[in-house]
């Protein structure tokens, strides 16, 4: 499963997804400037170092909850997103209090509102 940047007439990186249970995820820069930044995630998961820059990244989600993950460069402008992994969404009140700036700030409530 492959997740890359939407169309601009969309929200960025606003993946929302259930079916990635035990599975490989890859992001695909498409532009440069871009990078991935786990914020939280469920308990027992270790938050990995946040990607490099213009770098190809792959996750396996092997606890079900939800992850939260920015690029940061670009997070004041909205470029933030949730996994859901197992339709597990019990964690959802301990990633609700992570802080956001910016566009996010206004974004990072919406995101949660779909779950």
């Amino acid at each position: 499963l492959m997740i890359r940047r939407p169309p601009r007439s969309t929200p960025l990186y606003s993946a929302a997804a259930s079916d990635v249970y035990k599975r490989q995820i890859k992001w695909v820069p498409k532009t440069k400037g871009h990078n991935v930044h786990f914020l939280a995630g469920p308990d027992g998961w270790d938050i990995p170092k946040k990607s490099k820059f213009n770098k190809e990244v792959s996750m396996k989600f092997d606890i079900p909850g939800i992850y939260f993950y920015q690029c940061t460069p670009h997070k004041s402008m909205g470029m933030i997103a949730l996994i859901v992994v197992g339709g597990d969404i019990s964690n959802k009140d301990a990633i609700s209090k992570i802080k956001t700036f910016g566009k996010s700030k206004k974004k990072f409530p919406k995101l949660l509102e779909q779950l």
